[in-house]
């Protein structure tokens, strides 16, 4: 949350929007590992069967309550301390320092799916490949305003994004050494799964680079013999 104070007023949105997804993915990471993010997504309220301030559901609210605005004035930046009430709800402090540093998103969303299609194997392992890939990946889904559902289309939609992220990762792959292995796969019906694909294209990329240490020895040993 830092980095929001210290950009408020930075010109460049792209910067802006990729610091506060981070430094906002970190908080929320922190308070999950306490047991706390249910705070600031108002899924844990103030108790309203109880009138009486000093009930043991009130008290205990109010207690964890405190102690994430405490929390969260010691990770902000200072000059953000005078926003925080010191009677206001987390989740409503939470909402209104994200609605105020947090800009438009499109500009963001528009670079990482350029960043997407122009995503290649070039000199990497299939290994750093498809981790830059997953970045992507998972930062497009933290932005996405499709809701989870329960019903049956959301088997579909889920499906359908897989097989997308299957044919992206195979299309970046460097076609020299994966060009077999891709046409085999894309041959498949249905197409595979994106952990299977990784999978088999890693075994391939290990198998060629014991084959080619073999040879390397074998050209010493000739050598050597010469």
């Amino acid at each position: 949350m830092k980095a929001l104070g210290s950009l408020a007023d930075s010109t460049d949105v792209v910067a802006h929007n990729d610091l506060v997804y981070n430094a906002s993915r970190c908080l929320k990471n922190g308070l999950d590992a306490k047991n706390k993010l249910a705070f600031i997504e108002g899924k844990v309220q103030k108790p309203v069967n109880h009138r009486d301030e000093d009930s043991i559901e009130t008290v205990a609210w109010r207690q964890c309550n405190a102690m994430l605005r405490a929390w969260l004035r010691n990770v902000i930046d200072p000059r953000l301390h005078a926003s925080i009430s010191f009677s206001q709800p987390i989740e409503e402090i939470w909402k209104e320092l994200s609605d105020r540093y947090s800009s438009v998103n499109a500009p963001r969303v528009h670079q990482l799916k350029s960043e997407l299609n122009e995503c290649k194997q070039g000199g990497d392992s299939v290994v750093e490949y498809y981790t830059r890939l997953k970045m992507i990946w998972d930062e497009l889904a933290n932005y996405s305003k499709v809701k989870d559902c329960t019903c049956g289309a959301a088997a579909m939609i889920a499906k359908e994004r897989e097989e997308e992220k299957v044919h992206q990762f195979l299309m970046g792959l460097d076609s020299n050494l994966y060009g077999n292995i891709r046409s085999n796969l894309l041959m498949e019906d249905p197409i595979t799964t994106l952990t299977r694909a990784y999978a088999l294209n890693l075994r391939e990329e290990r198998h060629a680079s014991l084959t080619k240490v073999k040879e390397e020895r074998n050209e010493a040993a000739m050598a050597v013999k010469a």
